[in-house]
């Protein structure tokens, strides 16, 4: 037998079987029991499997509308007592995914796997959508849906003038990412709450860009001050994220330059590390009862920082094109203003390729830290205000002369 057909109908047997074993455990037992368990939903699979390898158009629809005339005779046997539709497309379904497994066997697992877990999580589905999620959270889930897969495909990628850097479509991404990462530090507020919550996704959006983490803690600050002291933390732990980044980022583009930049790096990640801890340890106990509530998200604010960031963009691309090419390290800096990964990888690259000393790239990588700081700082006190900017300007600058230190320790 070929090897391929045999995959095929061993797809097709395990998806009846599975979806077909999570039915048989609902189906009841007299005369109420459902028509479909584990047998009807193994036989419906199989007849799929069987008219896609014959591969006759008429078969296969016969067979779907065989399928089809049984779910609606079950449906209208048990039609006085609620019975709802989720069998009979399930049943339907499994047809067609022993269909699909004579060409595609693995498809047609996933999507049997996919089924039976959406039927195996009928309750938890149902608590989640009723009683879990509010109507504000369902708008804006609806919202950012709509934001990333509809409109910021449709805007165009190509750079417009009115701009003077990137495009529609990088602008709304800068938007959608800071709507997300908003969204991040909610969702964290419901399941882990306020001390914990906050203070993980902080370290994990740091990742993406700590500069608008900080910005989208400092807006959930402004809106509810219970949460500034979380907010405060949970910035200061997106900066953890910043230095391990760095690390990771001169170990994989040029390792020669970590007995350069190491020292700076670890005293950095050092004092980032007790920064962070700090604001977490010295939270108050009250706010770990607060709820998160409100909106996951502001998308006014949201587009608000894009556009802003777009300016300063803007403004200093046309500073570097003053300058030219005989300031490097102003040029990394102002890099450093938006990404100082960027700009530390630039710099590395550049002594990978032997263009400049190895010793030469630790003050590039610690004056683009530097403007980063600066540009955290910016973004601190414009969205959360100043008691919210205080404390983080405090843990940022902390964490910014610490990174000075071993180079200031060296020229002394």
């Amino acid at each position: 037998m070929d090897q391929n057909l045999l995959f095929g109908f061993a797809a097709a047997l395990g998806g009846g079987l599975l979806i077909g074993v999570e039915r048989e455990r609902r189906k009841g037992v007299g005369a109420t029991r459902a028509l479909a368990g584990i047998r009807t939903f193994t036989l419906a699979s199989l007849t799929g499997a069987t008219a896609g390898f014959l591969q006759q158009p008429l078969l296969t629809f016969a067979g779907a509308l065989l399928v089809l005339t049984l779910a609606a005779m079950d449906f209208w046997r048990r039609r006085a007592r609620d019975p709802g539709v989720a069998t009979a497309l399930a049943l339907f379904i499994t047809y067609l995914l022993g269909v699909v497994a004579m060409p595609a066997p693995v498809f047609a697992v996933g999507g049997s796997i996919v089924v039976a877990t959406l039927l195996a999580a009928r309750r938890a589905l149902h608590e989640f959508s009723v009683e879990v999620l509010t109507e504000s959270e369902l708008r804006d889930g609806l919202l950012f849906a709509a934001c990333a897969l509809i409109v910021l495909p449709l805007l165009p990628d190509v750079p417009g003038a009115w701009l003077a850097v990137g495009s529609p479509r990088r602008l709304f991404a800068v938007a959608v990412t800071f709507m997300g990462l908003q969204a991040a530090g909610y969702v964290a507020l419901r399941v882990a709450g306020v001390r914990l919550g906050l203070a993980l996704s902080g370290l994990v959006a740091g990742f993406i860009s700590s500069t608008t983490t900080i910005a989208a803690f400092g807006t959930r600050a402004r809106a509810d001050p219970r949460l500034r002291a979380a907010c405060v933390s949970g910035a200061l732990f997106s900066s953890v994220a910043t230095v391990t980044l760095l690390g990771i980022i001169v170990i994989t583009v040029y390792p020669q330059a970590l007995v350069f930049v190491g020292p700076s790096l670890l005293t950095a990640f050092i004092a980032a590390l007790v920064a962070a801890s700090l604001s977490l340890l010295f939270q108050r106990g009250g706010s770990a009862l607060h709820r998160a509530s409100g909106r996951a998200f502001n998308l006014l604010h949201a587009i608000g920082f894009a556009t802003l960031l777009a300016g300063v963009t803007a403004m200093t691309a046309i500073i570097n094109s003053w300058l030219g090419n005989n300031a490097a390290s102003v040029a990394v800096g102002i890099a450093g203003l938006f990404d100082v990964h960027a700009a530390a990888t630039s710099t590395l690259s550049l002594a990978a390729k032997g263009v400049i000393r190895p010793s030469a790239v630790l003050l590039p990588i610690l004056i683009a830290f530097s403007t980063n700081t600066v540009s955290k700082v910016v973004a601190a006190f414009s969205t959360g205000g100043l008691r919210y900017g205080l404390p983080v300007t405090t843990g940022l600058l902390g964490i910014a002369a610490a990174a000075w230190l071993p180079l200031v320790w060296v020229l002394h």
